[in-house]
């Protein structure tokens, strides 16, 4: 019996579009006679719908709409079996979904995944926290929500937004203009949240001042970093030794977030990846800790999550490599000829673009 009548418009949605989504989720029959909700089938069957509809109606209870991607997903999380040690009332739909991050012009920004609410309370527990985990996982995007939270509620006094200036596959060649045009290209994924975030009359204001920077990782060097948010991102294509950098420039007050996906390398010449590294080394270190975000996790168009599966599989079939070897890229292998001539080519001075 739900007693609220705007509960139950928003239960069932606009002319039932989100019974319709419950019916097709739930193996439990599932009839609606006015404030009354009746349930039948077998006995998990019907408790499985029992809990899925408790849990929608608590979410509308937090101040929450119900979607049609809040319906999937928390048919998802209580059909998936739980992770060993997880707590149940922390990690229920209701809880997951519920997690207000960060609110602006009506949007609200809050995990909506089991493993996205995890990697979100290990930012709130540690010190350092590595992101890792497939595109699409929001591992930038919460961290950035993370970030500007801390930054509101005074916790640190700036915000500092890093990523290593690697060309993904392609040589853009000399970019004209000035420095700064010269590397906002590669960092223009964080402008982009930045702007989600805050909002964009501020930022240039922000960033005068020295509240908001974003950098190559270039110019991390040499720095301690105290009262900062930082984010590290895209740090597969650092190398071991750039990544020992970048986590010894952490000063007091401060908070890392290290996000990648150790499935897209671009450092040239086959070299592993400092995101790769590094966890083999801080494994046992207490205040750091490593989150993994799956397919599972994609936020973006469901076919995203059926994308990175399906590379998935034809790597394991095409690329069978050892236990202790870095994932290799899709495309052409680097031939050792191809990595010897490179280093009998003579270095040139800047040349005109062509053409």
């Amino acid at each position: 019996m739900v007693a609220d009548e705007r509960q139950m418009m928003g239960l069932l949605g606009s002319r039932d579009s989100l019974l319709r989504l419950l019916e097709d989720g739930l193996a439990a029959d599932i009839h609606v006679r006015g404030n009354r909700v009746t349930l039948k089938g077998a006995a998990a069957d019907v408790a499985l719908a029992e809990r899925t509809i408790s849990e929608l109606l608590a979410l509308q209870e937090s101040g929450s709409v119900i979607t049609p991607d809040t319906v999937r997903r928390t048919i998802g999380m209580l059909a998936a079996p739980a992770g060993a040690g997880a707590d149940p009332a922390a990690e229920s739909p209701s809880a997951v979904l519920g997690l207000n991050i960060l609110s602006r012009r009506g949007r609200t920004i809050r995990p909506k995944t089991v493993n996205q609410k995890r990697y979100v309370d290990a930012i709130d527990a540690h010190t350092i926290v590595f992101g890792i985990g497939p595109a699409g996982t929001g591992k930038t995007y919460l961290a950035m929500a993370k970030a500007v939270q801390a930054l509101q509620a005074k916790q640190v006094t700036r915000i500092i937004l890093t990523r290593p200036a690697v060309e993904a596959g392609e040589r853009l060649g000399f970019l004209p203009g000035t420095l700064s045009d010269k590397i906002d290209p590669y960092l223009r994924p964080l402008y982009d949240a930045l702007h989600d975030m805050l909002d964009p009359e501020s930022i240039p204001r922000l960033m005068a001042a020295g509240t908001i920077e974003v950098a190559p990782l270039a110019y991390m060097r040499g720095r301690s970093l105290n009262d900062a948010f930082i984010i590290l991102d895209e740090a597969q294509n650092t190398t071991p030794e750039q990544m020992k950098m970048f986590l010894t420039r952490l000063g007091f007050g401060s908070k890392i977030v290290v996000t990648g996906d150790v499935t897209q390398v671009d450092l040239p010449g086959g070299q592993r990846s400092g995101l790769q590294v590094v966890r083999e080394i801080l494994a046992d270190l207490d205040d750091v800790a490593f989150s993994v975000l799956t397919s599972g996790d994609v936020v973006r168009h469901r076919l995203v999550g059926h994308i990175v599966d399906a590379y998935e599989r034809w790597d394991k079939q095409n690329n069978p490599a050892a236990p202790d070897e870095q994932p290799r890229r899709l495309g052409r292998p680097t031939r050792r000829s191809d990595a010897s001539a490179a280093h009998r080519t003579p270095a040139r001075g800047p040349q005109e673009p062509t053409r």
